[in-house]
């Protein structure tokens, strides 16, 4: 049993953290891509149609996964765990939270613009033609040092108290995009930037406000923040370029596509 009073287990226990969250960014992509058939695909067509082996795997995978999270779930007491799902949510209070982010995004944007720099050329080179040559010239990033971490937003407490409990982590996050400028928790990553910039081409298409409002209009639907289309969207676009960085595609492209067929 690890103990913070001693020092050796304190750098064990920072490592299973990292490790921790490693595991947690894989669940989160494979949520997203489960996510994305249970859009597009009944489960009665998967059941009839897919590919039996690949669904006995998957099936194993998820309830192994179930299982040992589950029990892991089990030891945490309830007082941790925290209160109960809000109940119905009014139009009212979904447009006083979209507006609340639009603040939000506009404030950590212009905190962090003056200490921003441009793409490098030869991150804009890896970055194109997933990404037009535009965008990547008005996108500026900042790289935090130290424990510096982006913060939470001011009105999570007021919205934690009223049961949305799964609100997103800023200060886990790898990156965040304020409209044009690109904030890294940690250190730098190809994977960090093409996620962050999926993000700002959907700022660039949907415009601030409305990114906001569907945003909040899933999350209250969904109450998790990896299954928001929005989110959802820039997980698959970002293992697609993980997985085949060769295989170029243009996110715009993408971006746009959902954007008419209403899947945001």
């Amino acid at each position: 049993m690890f103990s913070w009073d001693k020092p050796e287990d304190r750098v064990t226990i920072a490592q299973m953290n990292s490790e921790l969250q490693h595991a947690e960014l894989e669940l989160l992509s494979a949520h997203c891509a489960t996510h994305q058939l249970r859009l597009r695909y009944s489960s009665d067509d998967i059941a009839r149609f897919g590919r039996r082996e690949v669904l006995r795997k998957s099936f194993e995978a998820a309830s192994a996964l179930n299982e040992f999270y589950g029990a892991i779930e089990k030891k945490i007491p309830a007082t941790e765990q925290g209160p109960g799902l809000a109940g119905n949510v009014t139009e009212e209070q979904i447009v006083e939270a979209a507006t609340r982010v639009v603040s939000y995004l506009r404030e950590q944007r212009e905190r962090y613009l003056n200490t921003a720099r441009p793409l490098a050329n030869h991150q804009k080179a890896l970055m194109w033609p997933y990404f037009s040559a535009p965008l990547l010239e008005s996108i500026k990033i900042v790289e935090l040092k130290g424990k510096e971490r982006v913060a939470n937003p001011s009105f999570y407490e007021e919205y934690r108290a009223l049961g949305f409990v799964n609100l997103p982590e800023v200060t886990h996050m790898q990156s965040l995009t304020f409209v044009d400028v690109i904030v890294f928790n940690e250190r730098f990553a190809e994977r960090s930037l093409f996620h962050g910039l999926v993000h700002a081409v959907q700022f660039e298409v949907l415009g601030l406000e409305r990114y906001a409002e569907l945003f909040v209009r899933s999350f209250v639907n969904t109450r998790l923040h990896f299954s928001v289309p929005l989110e959802a969207h820039a997980f698959s676009l970002e293992s697609r370029f993980v997985a085949k960085p060769a295989s170029r595609f243009s996110v715009e492209e993408q971006v746009r596509l959902w954007v008419k067929q209403e899947r945001y």
